[in-house]
């Protein structure tokens, strides 16, 4: 039988494994959460936790997998928390207001040749991102989006609850936003 790990060999245990997964860890967090201040919080509440679990009678076997995988959890709460409206409200909603269609956000293509160029470039890039999508999310950004078909005709035609509908265009958004950040800032 093993001696028990005393506190100074976890702190070490600990540190040791924060500096070896910090940037790793770091790196997963921006690729998915585009605003800095919010990756560095994910960021200190997962050492939070690991520090917290690590002191558990239970060790952790695979500290990187349990880091990675409390990431993803932490993001998704995030993503969660930051949603304000519940998906009915917004499914009820959806199909009236048009503050958040596509074609108001670029530039008009009658407000001269470098509009029309941005524009252009715009729509390049979209193609590419929406390339990328998974066919799922895909289908129901160009339907509800370009094509203007509504949630409710949509959940009629396929079978699928407004919700996963919904849900599924939720989460094309997040990925065209994250891809097309760069441009935008340009």
């Amino acid at each position: 039988m093993t001696a028990p790990i005393t506190t100074s060999e976890q702190d070490q245990d600990i540190t040791a494994t924060v500096l070896r997964e910090r940037s790793r860890l770091w790196n997963f967090i921006r690729r998915r959460v585009a605003d800095q201040t919010d990756a560095d919080d994910i960021l200190q509440d997962v050492f939070y936790e690991f520090t917290q679990a690590y002191r558990l009678p239970d060790p952790i076997e695979q500290a990187s997998a349990w880091l990675f995988r409390v990431a993803r959890n932490r993001i998704i709460d995030r993503f969660r928390k930051k949603k304000e409206v519940a998906l009915e409200d917004l499914a009820s909603s959806a199909d009236e207001d048009d503050d958040y269609r596509l074609d108001l956000m670029l530039p008009s293509p009658d407000g001269g040749p470098e509009a029309a160029y941005t524009r252009a470039m715009l729509l390049e890039e979209l193609q590419r991102a929406l390339e990328d999508l998974p066919a799922n999310q895909r289908e129901v950004f160009i339907a509800h989006e370009l094509d203007g078909v509504s949630f409710k005709e949509m959940a009629e035609q396929t079978g699928v609850s407004i919700n996963t509908l919904l849900a599924r265009k939720r989460y094309a958004v997040l990925f065209l936003r994250q891809r097309l950040q760069a441009l935008y800032d340009e």
